[in-house]
């Protein structure tokens, strides 16, 4: 966690503007806090320690306390309230997928002096957790994201992740309402989320809603044509939901484990990448992830490529490998930029600039786009190819039965 702080604090985020046709912003915060190991002496709660001494303090270095990472849960079937940002995907809604996990978070209002007080003010909102405290400081802001619609053809949003860390010993006052809110809290121990051997899953979201939401007929035929959309997301299980300071509530709830995927996937990566100090020890992210090779096809850190969907019918996925040329070049780009960076730090002043000039460059953006333009593409040949190929059965068929019925020469 030292380590991350350093580096979140010493790397300028790339920042990400807004086009004229779509001005909407949000931003979401990242809250991290040590727990102290239980029967530990503490220090008297008057006024905590700065952050340049945080580290040296003997309950943040005994070796039973342990960091933790703060994500809240929103029962899927509340729907997105006014600033509350929408989904955890790509996308917009989450169409039928579980319930949303993220950060505590929202959009920007007009009266908002900035992002950093957009996510102060939303997660005071909807968790009752003031950053603006003496016990909380912002170390820093991780890379701006894009929020989509499902098919990346719309800019919905751009969000801004800010990583606060709590600097007390003591639990942070909340003020939630257990009995009317749907949305859950869960601090889930960095150990969870650095583990070499992680549980992963998938979350399924149903394409046919959105591309024909107002007919059954024809949403059940995309839906046979083409699949769903598969999201690789990472299982926090019951024992790592143990940790959480609201498990009768969780388990209350029926929530017996956590799937993180998506921006808040992407995101929660983002910040684990500051926490190995080398390019060659980051976590090789999901055993199985040769199957996300037919798409991307490049050996990638999984922040950059986890919020990039497979679909469930093989040969949609091939086609999208097929006009994924673009895309996987993007990709080599962006894993050069985030090497450059990592050696930004050091001596050579070629490497320096070369950093600074590529975190102008909008690499989640391009990826995004060029990503979802092969699918597209890809949906439309699969989509024609198949609808081909059921004429051309039909006739065949038809052809075959009124010969053996005698009614053709």
């Amino acid at each position: 966690l030292s380590l991350a702080v350093q580096r979140i604090r010493s790397t300028p985020p790339r920042l990400i503007s807004s086009p004229q046709t779509q001005p909407r912003r949000a931003a979401v915060s990242l809250i991290l806090r040590v727990r102290p190991a239980e029967g530990l002496p503490l220090p008297p709660d008057d006024e905590p320690v700065p952050l340049e001494h945080f580290f040296s303090q003997e309950w943040v270095t005994h070796p039973g306390s342990r960091a933790e990472l703060l994500f809240i849960r929103r029962d899927k079937t509340q729907a997105p309230k006014d600033g509350e940002v929408p989904g955890a995907g790509t996308g917009g809604a989450s169409g039928g997928a579980p319930a949303h996990v993220a950060f505590p978070g929202g959009r920007t209002e007009d009266s908002d002096e900035g992002a950093l007080y957009t996510a102060m003010r939303q997660t005071w909102e909807e968790i009752g957790l003031d950053l603006a405290e003496r016990e909380y400081t912002c170390i820093g802001q991780l890379d701006d994201r894009e929020i989509t619609t499902s098919l990346g053809k719309r800019l919905l949003m751009i969000l801004s992740p800010f990583v606060f860390l709590h600097l007390s010993p003591y639990e942070p006052t909340l003020d939630l309402n257990s009995e009317e809110s749907e949305v859950s809290l869960h601090w889930v121990p960095l150990s969870a989320l650095l583990s070499p051997h992680p549980t992963w899953s998938f979350v399924t979201v149903d394409i046919s809603s959105r591309l024909a939401p107002r007919h059954n007929i024809l949403r059940a035929s995309v839906r046979w044509l083409v699949g769903n959309m598969r999201f690789r997301a990472l299982v926090l299980t019951r024992a790592d939901l143990e940790e959480a300071d609201d498990l009768q509530r969780a388990a209350a709830l029926g929530q017996n484990e956590l799937k993180v995927w998506g921006l808040t996937l992407g995101m929660t990566l983002d910040l684990i990448a500051f926490m190995y100090p080398r390019q060659s020890d980051l976590p090789p992210g999901d055993p199985s992830s040769d199957e996300f090779d037919e798409i991307g096809g490049v050996a990638m850190m999984p922040s950059m490529a986890s919020v990039f969907p497979r679909f469930s019918i093989p040969d949609v996925n091939f086609w999208i490998w097929v006009f994924g040329r673009r895309y996987r070049a993007v990709l080599k780009a962006w894993e050069a930029s985030v090497i450059r960076s990592r050696l930004s730090h050091s001596n050579n002043p070629r490497l320096g600039a070369s950093s600074a000039a590529d975190r102008r460059i909008n690499w989640s953006g391009q990826a995004l786009s060029t990503f979802y333009a092969a699918v597209r593409k890809a949906l439309v040949v699969v989509i024609v190819g198949r609808s081909i190929g059921i004429l051309f059965a039909l006739g065949l068929s038809g052809w075959w039965l009124l010969k053996r019925l005698g009614l053709m020469a």
